[in-house]
């Protein structure tokens, strides 16, 4: 007697549903920049993508309210002079936003709460020090106004990898540009690993 096996799953009867256009982003020229990374970044009250830009590099910062069809003439967050390469939230202000670039530097700013009206080129703080692109960036889970940087250079055999943690000090976040030093100090802490 030979009995047929049904492979029993909870989840065989389940169906997606595509979203309506209407709930979708459309008309984004997404980056065409070769680089690992994810090209957004999302939080509760806005979502931002990495575009194409011509004279160096500028991502869009979208309410998560505003949905369709996006117009090209939407005020970008322009101040790199290279391609961005990657974006990412403050997990602990939502409108605070880090981007990093192919031009060496590391810059923060801040999103209003309404969003972008007007094109924004002066960032809070600029975080200059790397010698090489700047290519993957990420914020301290716990720590306040604590970006983490990598920095990716080809090497004989191994990547070199340099990993950097950059505190912003209350005043920093007053001026506009922060120069972090080359040697290990109080407020910055390199680690290379081969």
């Amino acid at each position: 007697m030979s009995r047929k096996v049904v492979r029993t799953s909870k989840f065989r009867h389940v169906f997606g549903q595509a979203v309506k256009a209407d709930q979708c982003y459309d008309d984004i020229r997404i980056s065409q920049m070769t680089w690992d990374s994810n090209f957004c970044s999302v939080n509760p009250k806005f979502v931002a993508m990495i575009v194409d830009a011509s004279g160096g590099g500028a991502f869009i910062v979208l309410p998560l309210s505003k949905t369709g069809r996006i117009d090209m003439s939407l005020p970008t967050v322009c101040g790199h002079t290279g391609p961005v390469l990657d974006i990412e939230f403050c997990p602990h202000n939502d409108n605070i936003i880090a981007s990093c670039s192919e031009d060496c530097s590391v810059m923060i700013w801040e999103i209003p709460d309404g969003g972008l009206i007007s094109p924004l080129k002066d960032p809070v703080v600029k975080l200059d020090g790397h010698s090489k692109r700047v290519g993957i960036l990420s914020w301290h889970p716990t720590a306040h106004n604590v970006p983490h940087t990598f920095t990716i250079s080809p090497c004989t055999a191994v990547k070199r990898v340099r990993r950097a943690w950059a505190t912003c000090l209350r005043e920093a976040w007053k001026s506009t540009s922060v120069r972090l030093q080359g040697s290990i100090n109080s407020t910055r802490e390199s680690v290379n690993l081969l």
